[in-house]
């Protein structure tokens, strides 16, 4: 079994104890809520059971079989169909952000690169980053790391969040060095 595939049952076993529930009794109850949207499904969960954004985000996919990678192997797509998917119409001209900063990271090391259904998460033995369009016009690079102290550029996100902090880039060239220390802190942390 691959880090990433144990980290996600490692989270979803995680949530069942947080909850006080199995995994039956919450899909259940999501199957149930009469919501379809994921995201109302998500803030039901966060409610509802006290969950933060990243497990009930989870859930909901697990449950509807949603991310990326999941709905990658159901419609028989690759990861670099799947990056293609990400950055198709109006989002194409972002993808040489994306691919600057996987090309500067190739050098960290083994990661796993798991692509979800509008970005990708990057994983050691938990997730350091994820990278993805936010717009039509900006890549946004989530960076999970305890010890940066935020700045107007490395903007810190709420508690609860799936990343502590979040980067904007509109330009392959803001791929930099302050950019690269960041996510390789994250990427040292999560080893």
């Amino acid at each position: 079994m691959s880090s990433v595939k144990k980290a996600y049952e490692t989270q979803i076993n995680n949530i069942q104890k947080k909850s006080g529930r199995s995994l039956a009794e919450l899909e259940t109850m999501i199957r149930n809520s009469g919501l379809v949207k994921h995201s109302e499904l998500r803030e039901m969960l966060m409610r509802e059971l006290g969950l933060g954004y990243g497990d009930a985000n989870s859930l909901v996919h697990f449950v509807l079989k949603s991310d990326g990678e999941r709905a990658a192997k159901v419609q028989g797509l690759s990861s670099d169909e799947v990056l293609q998917e990400i950055y198709q119409g109006p989002k194409t001209s972002l993808l040489p952000i994306h691919q600057r900063i996987m090309e500067v990271l190739g050098e960290f090391g083994d990661f796993d690169i798991a692509p979800k259904k509008g970005y990708v998460s990057l994983r050691r033995k938990k997730q350091f980053a994820m990278i993805g369009p936010a717009t039509n016009t900006r890549v946004e690079v989530g960076i999970n790391s305890k010890s940066l102290l935020a700045n107007p550029r490395l903007i810190a996100q709420p508690a609860g969040s799936m990343c502590n902090f979040v980067v904007k880039l509109t330009h392959p060239e803001e791929v930099d060095e302050e950019l690269i220390a960041w996510i390789r802190r994250a990427f040292e942390e999560a080893g």
